[in-house]
């Protein structure tokens, strides 16, 4: 274990890294940090933290530059995270508030998460496997026609028409209202497909076409999973600013957004809004992207959480303020969806 004296050089090394691009010597640390002691005892300080792993020297009479190991040690001994701004919050706030459906939300989040860590943002649609009911509304549009009305609690809206060989009347149309509603209201998509199936047995005969019909139109909601795989990503302009920062070449980390199988990986598995993830350099799970961290989090509710969103970026990144930015916009897409 490193003493504080130690840890305060490397959290220095680190700050001034990030800041300046530029390998950090004993001199400037001194001048900069006023870390109350002499630069030969920050240069002694270095050499060990050298010895251990945590810096490195890119070339011979250079200053020195955190290593992977080093980033890892900054990131666990974070003792604050750096709040937002009012101006920010407000930002944010103001800009998903806007939003007029899912598809709104995830693009409005990708933009601002984009905007504020100066990083590529990557944002998982909600997984309809995760969601549940929230409302189903059945209405006569027609003679013969119904029209269904499905909203989950990821916000997501499905509206269906069912066409009907004859016409149902008040009193049926209620019943299959009420029970529909019972069956699947606050169930999770899977639960609810398999207990609308039992309400078909629940009508007389001559209904039970009918029922069936709006039965399967609703199991083909619920089971819809076009956004499960689904990711938006933003920011990718960000990249011309660390070209520097990708040792020879961008061209994996390009590759890499094209492929959501990739990307969605990269976020890992929604567990709680509440879990926060970095992944630095080596910890990247794909070979060709060592040269990056990933910053995700999960958003939604604690007993609920719908998806994953977060950063990627070189390892040379802003971590507290990286780390504010993205736990900010994943608290406010979780209420944003959960008042759409």
């Amino acid at each position: 274990m490193l003493d504080e004296r130690k840890l305060s050089v490397l959290r220095a090394i680190v700050e001034d890294y990030v800041s300046t691009q530029e390998p950090v010597g004993s001199r400037s640390l001194v001048e900069r940090h006023g870390l109350g002691v002499s630069p030969a005892t920050v240069r002694n300080d270095m050499a060990a933290l050298e010895e251990d792993g945590f810096i490195a020297q890119p070339h011979t009479s250079a200053g020195r530059i955190p290593t992977d190991k080093g980033y890892r040690l900054f990131v666990d001994r974070l003792a604050a995270v750096r709040s937002l701004s009012v101006p920010e919050r407000r930002a944010i706030e103001t800009f998903l508030d806007g939003a007029v459906d899912v598809d709104d939300v995830v693009q409005r989040s990708v933009r601002i998460l984009a905007q504020l860590t100066h990083q590529i943002a990557i944002v998982q649609y909600p997984s309809l496997t995760r969601s549940s009911v929230r409302h189903v509304e059945i209405v006569a549009v027609e003679h013969n026609r119904l029209l269904l009305v499905l909203i989950t609690s990821s916000g997501r809206v499905d509206q269906r028409i069912v066409e009907l060989e004859a016409a149902l009347d008040d009193d049926t149309l209620a019943t299959l209202r009420t029970r529909v509603g019972t069956a699947t209201i606050g169930q999770r998509l899977p639960e609810a497909s398999a207990r609308l199936l039992d309400i078909v047995d629940q009508f007389p005969p001559e209904h039970r076409g009918i029922v069936t019909l709006v039965v399967s139109a609703l199991t083909e909601a619920f089971s819809d999973e076009r956004s499960d795989e689904r990711v938006a990503v933003g920011g990718t302009s960000n990249l011309a600013q660390f070209g520097a920062d990708f040792d020879t070449s961008i061209k994996p980390v390009l590759e890499a957004l094209e492929e959501h199988v990739v990307l969605l990986k990269l976020l890992g598995e929604a567990t709680s809004p509440t879990m926060l993830t970095v992944r630095i350099g080596s910890e990247v799970p794909y070979q060709e992207l060592t040269t990056t961290s990933v910053v995700a989090t999960g958003y939604g509710t604690e007993d609920e959480p719908l998806a994953n969103l977060g950063i990627m970026g070189p390892t040379r990144m802003d971590y507290p303020a990286t780390i504010a930015s993205v736990r900010a916009v994943a608290r406010y897409v979780g209420r944003t969806l959960d008042e759409t």
